[in-house]
């Protein structure tokens, strides 16, 4: 199954940015796979990174993926919590 990289509601990119800088702790989205490989020791340079596993990878992507739904998850509960 392809997946789509194209996000659905582009006025949403921002604020999905936002997060991933947020889950990683970093202030700018494009250095967030950059902190993450480095807290978990995989060596992610900016150029070519060919040499590195599908595990390796799939450890950052699964790091920022899992982080930023468990966050909108939350902000999820609570609004329904404020609706209550």
């Amino acid at each position: 199954m392809a997946r789509r990289r194209k996000i659905l509601v582009s006025e949403a990119r921002q604020g999905l940015d936002d997060l991933k800088a947020k889950i990683a702790g970093t202030k700018n989205s494009e250095e967030a796979k950059f902190e993450v490989a480095k807290e978990i020791g995989v060596p992610l340079k900016k150029d070519y990174n060919g040499e590195l596993t599908s595990k390796q990878n799939g450890k950052i992507g699964g790091k920022l993926g899992g982080g930023m739904v468990k966050e909108l998850i939350k902000m999820a509960q609570e609004n329904l919590g404020k609706k209550h």
